[in-house]
C-alpha cells in the first residue's frame, strides 16, 4: 500500500474577503518528486501554493503535513520542513546577498548557537548553486530583477528543508536563467531527493520539469498527471481557450504545446482583411 504523502490539501477552500478562490479542493502532492501547477491567471494556483505553505489560512478543510493540520504545528517545525519562495519577496533595505541567504538558516537556529559550520556551508553552497557568488556583499536593492529572484531562491535552497515551494521562480529571468534555475530545481530533486511544488505560467517548461502536473481552472483540479499523460489539444482548449498542436519536444519528448494559427495570421491570408 502505498504510504500518504507528507503534504496534501484536503476539502480546502480559499477566500480573499467574500470571494473564494479555491473551492473544496483536494491534493496530495507526491512525495520526492517535482509537481508544477499551471492554470490561466486567477485560476487558485499561486493561492494553492500560499496556502501549502502557511502563508494563507483556509476558509475550510485542512492542509496536512505528515498527516497532521498544518495550522497547528509551530512556526519553527514548519519552516524546517518547508521552504517557501513567494510570489513578491520583499528584501529588508540595505541587506547585502550573503546576508540575505543567510536569513534562510533562522529556523535551524538557537539563542545558544547562533550559527554553525552546517550553517555555513548550507549558504556558501546555495550562493554557489544560484551563481550569485559574485555579488555576495552588494546590497539586494541594488540588483536587477533577475539578480534579485536568484538570490531569493539561494535563500529558499539555504534553508534545506525536505519540502520546497517556489511561485512563479522564472520571474524576471530571462530565458537562459529559467532554463538554469528550472534545472537546478531538477538537480535538488534527482540528487537529494527534494520534493518541489512550483507555480509556474509557461505550459512547455510545466510539461518539460514536471514529473506531476496539476491543471487548475475556476479554482478547482481539472487534470492531474505525468504531464505526457493529462497535456492533450482538449486539455489546452479546455484550461487555457487556445487552440493548439501538441508534438513530442524534439529534446525531451515531453509533450510541446505549438498554439494554432493567431487571428492575424489568418487576416493576412483573407484577401477582403482590411490592410
Amino acid at each position: 500500500m502505498t504510504a500518504p504523502a507528507r503534504l496534501a490539501a484536503s476539502g480546502l477552500t480559499l477566500a480573499y474577503d467574500d470571494r473564494t478562490v479555491v473551492d473544496r479542493l483536494d491534493l496530495a502532492v507526491p512525495d520526492g518528486r517535482v509537481t508544477v501547477l499551471v492554470g490561466p491567471n486567477a485560476c487558485g494556483k499561486s493561492t494553492t501554493l500560499r496556502a501549502l505553505g502557511r502563508l494563507l489560512k483556509p476558509r475550510s478543510g485542512s492542509v496536512l503535513l505528515d498527516g497532521r493540520s498544518l495550522a497547528e504545528l509551530p512556526t519553527r517545525q514548519v519552516a524546517r520542513q518547508i521552504g517557501l519562495l513567494p510570489q513578491t519577496p520583499v528584501a529588508p533595505e540595505a541587506i547585502t546577498v550573503a546576508d540575505l541567504v543567510a536569513r534562510g538558516r533562522q529556523p535551524h537556529q538557537r539563542w545558544w548557537q547562533q550559527w554553525s559550520d552546517a550553517d555555513e556551508r548550507a549558504v556558501t553552497e546555495a550562493i554557489a548553486r544560484t551563481d550569485v557568488t559574485a555579488l555576495a556583499e552588494r546590497p539586494v536593492d541594488e540588483l536587477s530583477g533577475g539578480q534579485r529572484q536568484r538570490v531569493w531562491i539561494a535563500m529558499a535552497l539555504a534553508q534545506d528543508t525536505g519540502l520546497l515551494l517556489l511561485d512563479e521562480p522564472t520571474t524576471y529571468l530571462d530565458i537562459s536563467h529559467q532554463v538554469e534555475v528550472l534545472d537546478l530545481v531538477r538537480r535538488l530533486n534527482h540528487d537529494r531527493g527534494r520534493t518541489v511544488v512550483l507555480v509556474l505560467h509557461d505550459l512547455n517548461q510545466a510539461a518539460r520539469y514536471a514529473d506531476h502536473l496539476v491543471a487548475m481552472q475556476h479554482g478547482e483540479v481539472v487534470a492531474e498527471g505525468p504531464p505526457a499523460e493529462i497535456v492533450t489539444e482538449d486539455l489546452v482548449r479546455r484550461v487555457f481557450g487556445l487552440a493548439c498542436v501538441v508534438v513530442p519536444d524534439p529534446v525531451t519528448g515531453s509533450p510541446l504545446v505549438v498554439p494554432g494559427a493567431p487571428w492575424s495570421a489568418d487576416a493576412r491570408t483573407d484577401p477582403g482583411a482590411p490592410s
